[in-house]
């Protein structure tokens, strides 16, 4: 227990022979240390998570979170024993502020990667809508390329058809107008055969004829049309199965991910909010601790320490000038004593 508290105690960044002293603040101490060492542990986890899911290599993953776990405890250190306690609250938070706002920004960076772990389940079904998403931009690129010409082949077998019908209705047309000549029900209204009846049985019969050959000639180019439509179709399901279809599974994925989730439903947004202050809270807790913590002993001990050391340089600067100004005048008084000599 008792290496478990002076562990503590050192990653509270306090002189420990020092804060002996001062037994009644060990606890406070050896709390201050405890913050320290778990949020430097967080910060492990979160970062060896996030090269995880980068490269999926788990010694780098390792190697990564160690590093960056003992950065994160590093830093945090140095910032909670950077800090001295003053005689006002308002000196000491202005000096404060700065490591307080880079609490903050590492708070929420290593709350990040934690986030995406938590939500892990939720991100994978948002990524199989993201990869069908980019899948279907993909597709429609590919047959964007040939719309164009398919519209135009498409346009032309139209245009045939329409000639067909067009000139259909037009035989039609010619062939009751003879019927009708010949039964007395249109026309002349003289039920005959007469030289009224063939002439429009004759463009009837033209009328007909031309339909023939153009139904032949617009049936052959519309299969035309229809086979190279076949062709481009078979070429774009070429094209679409030649799409390389990776995983969307990359830690921006997974952040892309976590936005659109946050965005589309309030309680994981108001999760992932509550995640972040929690990390900022442990993350600024050594701080404030040391912020609204009372001035105790180990904090007079500091100062008279920092004091007799401020006092003991100023002693040697003070030592130095007399020694130098000693040497000076001596040597200015030889200098003069010689002078004389030669002079007499």
């Amino acid at each position: 227990m008792q290496r478990i508290r002076r562990f503590f105690l050192f990653c509270s960044g306090a002189h420990i022979p020092m804060l002996e002293r001062a037994p009644v603040e060990t606890n406070k101490y050896a709390g201050i240390g405890g913050t320290i060492f778990f949020t430097g542990l967080l910060a492990a986890l979160s970062g060896g998570y996030a090269l995880w899911t980068v490269f999926s290599q788990w010694w780098a993953a390792i190697l990564f979170g160690l590093i960056w776990g003992l950065m994160i405890f590093n830093l945090d250190r140095y910032i909670v024993s950077s800090m001295k306690k003053r005689e006002r609250f308002w000196d000491e938070f202005k000096m404060a502020l700065p490591r307080l706002v880079l609490a903050v920004i590492i708070a929420m960076v290593i709350s990040k990667p934690l986030e995406l772990k938590i939500f892990d389940k939720e991100i994978q079904a948002e990524l199989v809508i993201m990869e069908q998403k980019t899948f279907k931009i993909q597709e429609d690129k590919v047959k964007e390329r040939y719309q164009a010409r398919l519209n135009e082949l498409n346009a032309s077998i139209d245009k045939a058809k329409k000639e067909v019908i067009t000139q259909g209705a037009r035989r039609d047309t010619l062939m009751l107008f003879a019927q009708q000549e010949a039964d007395g029900t249109g026309g002349s209204r003289i039920r005959n055969l007469g030289p009224i009846y063939k002439a429009k049985k004759t463009d009837a019969d033209n009328a007909a004829r031309a339909y023939d050959t153009l139904s032949a000639r617009n049936q052959q180019l519309i299969a035309t049309y229809q086979s190279e439509i076949d062709r481009t179709d078979s070429t774009i399901k070429a094209t679409i199965q030649e799409l390389k279809r990776g995983a969307l599974d990359g830690f921006a994925s997974r952040m892309d991910a976590l936005g659109h989730l946050t965005d589309s439903s309030a309680p994981i947004r108001y999760a992932s909010w509550f995640i972040i202050l929690l990390f900022i809270a442990i993350e600024t807790a050594p701080v404030f601790v040391k912020l609204i913590s009372p001035r105790g002993p180990y904090d007079e001990l500091l100062e008279q320490h920092e004091y007799a050391f401020i006092m003991l340089k100023k002693e040697k600067k003070a030592k130095l000038t007399l020694e130098t100004d000693e040497r000076i005048t001596i040597a200015t008084a030889q200098s003069e004593k010689r002078v004389q000599e030669v002079t007499e």
